[in-house]
């Protein structure tokens, strides 16, 4: 009789629970990988587990913030492997509260790969050193991009680091019915033009909300003079409707801008954004979701995790600090004209990322059978 496959255990740690959908398309595209190669029962440490729950459907959430160390101990201990990641976690603000998890697995014994994630900003000594730490202790560790690779070089990380790609480049859309999003205010038989704003933030520190009210502001005006075009802003985490709003309050043409308001999945909005003319974003995911969908695109890169995904698709964009308002319309009217080669370079360059992507999950699995093999 043919023994059956061991069913693994497998934690991951991120920041999940329905606060930005650029996290939640992470996790899909992690957990998609897992549920289609490996026989897994998977626990996902959540800020908030009913809303985990409902769009995962994992087998096990635990409430991670609201947890103390010692009351986690045994959920962590019972783990086979822990996944750290993907996404943004690594800067000063909160980077040591997504290592607990890690510091435990390692006391534990419990193997830990760090998943396609990005690093910085990293400037605090003591956070440095606890991400030296707790990496160098870790089984694999994977990141999305060559800023985040430098970086953790930088702070002292001396095992093997391998450049993946985030696993949302892996999705696939979900058509979205037109008369939910008519609901809204956006009309289809329009030109459209889609925008993401973000908040400044622990992982932005630098960013003037004023600078980018502005900026974004005036670049709508812009489109829906130039393009006689609507614009439709998309947020991808709930204090993006308020900066929305707030770039719609700074436009001549504010009654040619509708904001998105209902909870979507990421899959919807990838759906929505195929049908795009044209987008102008800050958000990573947001821009992203646009590659998937072939949308051409122009970027306000806010982090080196923009910054990154420009690198890969070819398309290069100077720091947000460096963009006044009259290099922003000149570059989304150049871009407009040569939306065909955006395209086209998006097609050629896509596949690549897409291969990177899924070598995350590879580099577990081999890890896996490996362990398997050795116990």
């Amino acid at each position: 009789m043919t023994k059956p496959a061991k069913r693994w255990r497998i934690g991951i740690s991120g920041s999940y629970g329905g606060m930005n959908l650029g996290d939640e398309a992470i996790l899909d595209g992690i957990l998609n990988q897992l549920r289609a190669t490996i026989p897994a029962d998977i626990t996902v440490f959540s800020r908030n587990p009913r809303d985990t729950l409902a769009r995962h459907k994992t087998e096990h959430v635990v409430a991670v913030r609201q947890l103390t160390r010692r009351e986690i101990r045994p959920e962590v201990q019972q783990l086979d492997l822990l996944i750290l990641g993907g996404g943004g976690i690594f800067y000063d603000e909160d980077a040591e509260t997504y290592l607990r998890e890690v510091f435990l697995a390692h006391e534990f014994e419990i193997p830990v790969i760090v998943y396609a994630v990005s690093a910085g900003p990293l400037t605090r000594q003591s956070v440095r050193h606890a991400v030296q730490t707790a990496l160098n202790s870790c089984a694999i560790i994977t990141v999305r991009d060559r800023q985040g690779y430098r970086l953790l070089e930088d702070v002292g990380v001396t095992r093997e680091i391998h450049l993946t790609a985030d696993p949302a480049l892996l999705l696939e859309p979900e058509e979205l019915p037109i008369e939910t999003v008519e609901a809204e205010g956006v009309q289809f038989d329009r030109h459209l033009v889609g925008f993401s704003v973000r908040e400044p933030g622990p992982a932005a520190p630098d960013i003037d909300p004023e600078e980018y009210y502005a900026l974004l502001a005036n670049a709508a005006d812009f489109v829906v003079e130039r393009l006689d075009a609507d614009v439709v802003f998309v947020p991808m985490e709930t204090t993006d409707v308020r900066h929305s709003h707030a770039v719609v309050a700074h436009m001549q043409n504010a009654e040619r801008g509708e904001i998105l308001r209902k909870q979507y999945a990421p899959e919807q909005i990838l759906g929505l954004i195929g049908r795009f003319e044209f987008v102008v974003g800050m958000r990573l995911h947001f821009l992203i979701f646009a590659a998937l969908r072939n949308t051409p695109f122009t970027a306000l890169p806010y982090a080196s995790k923009v910054t990154g995904l420009l690198e890969d698709l070819g398309m290069e964009t100077p720091p947000l600090g460096s963009v006044g308002i009259g290099q922003l319309l000149a570059r989304i009217d150049r871009s407009w004209d040569n939306r065909d080669k955006i395209r086209a370079r998006i097609k050629q360059r896509l596949p690549a990322l897409q291969a990177r992507a899924r070598e995350t999950n590879q580099l577990l699995l081999r890890y896996l059978k490996e362990r398997a093999a050795v116990h």
